[in-house]
């Protein structure tokens, strides 16, 4: 289990609100134990300096919290503000590649939308992938319909990975991710998207641990 965090908090600024991202992981890792939240900081509308000092933001406030931070596709950025990792499109630089500039000492996560793809992740040296989309989401449309937890679950059986599930899951879904085999869940709107981080991020926690409906 990488990390062995459980759940995924991806940001998006746009989505926050009051749009102080900062603020949002602070509140979002306020009561967690430390481990069990990881976070991937996903703004590619950002470059260069803006990018890079608020990697080093968050890096003060997930180290203080003992979550990890893993940057997406900017390993230059990850590198510089010290985060334990990267996050690869899957479109991105070759994992073999990111491994080699990191080292073995940090994390590298993958986002994959067939079992092939994490196949591909883990020959090339990635610790987990994110699979999806899952269920039907906004940010995820571009992929095409929802995968559903059927084809979740024929990754996870194909993967020599831990997967998390993404796209959709929310609270009330999260239980039917894990019945698939996810090893976690990843969340952007459902998490620091949320009205209260802290609540959200408590609820999609209490979610994992609950018993199955029934």
């Amino acid at each position: 289990m990488p990390g062995p965090f459980r759940l995924y908090l991806v940001t998006d600024r746009t989505l926050v609100a009051g749009g102080d991202l900062g603020r949002a992981v602070r509140r979002a890792l306020l009561a967690v134990p430390p481990g069990t939240v990881g976070v991937q900081l996903r703004e590619k509308d950002l470059a260069g300096r803006a990018l890079l000092d608020l990697a080093c933001a968050l890096r003060e406030i997930t180290r203080a919290a003992g979550a990890p931070l893993l940057v997406n596709d900017r390993v230059d950025v990850a590198l510089l503000c010290e985060a334990d990792g990267v996050h690869l499109p899957a479109d991105g630089m070759p994992i073999r590649d990111a491994r080699r500039l990191l080292g073995p000492g940090r994390l590298i996560g993958v986002s994959t939308h067939a079992p092939a793809e994490i196949a591909s992740a883990a020959a090339g040296g990635a610790d987990f992938a994110v699979f999806g989309p899952v269920f039907a989401t906004p940010s995820k449309a571009q992929y095409g319909p929802p995968l559903g937890t059927g084809a979740l679950a024929a990754a996870v059986a194909a993967s020599p990975l831990p997967v998390f599930a993404l796209g959709g899951v929310e609270a009330t879904t999260a239980r039917a991710c894990l019945a698939a085999g996810a090893a976690g869940i990843a969340a952007i709107r459902a998490g620091l998207g949320a009205p209260d981080p802290a609540v959200a991020v408590a609820e999609l926690l209490r979610s994992m641990e609950d018993p199955p409906d029934g």
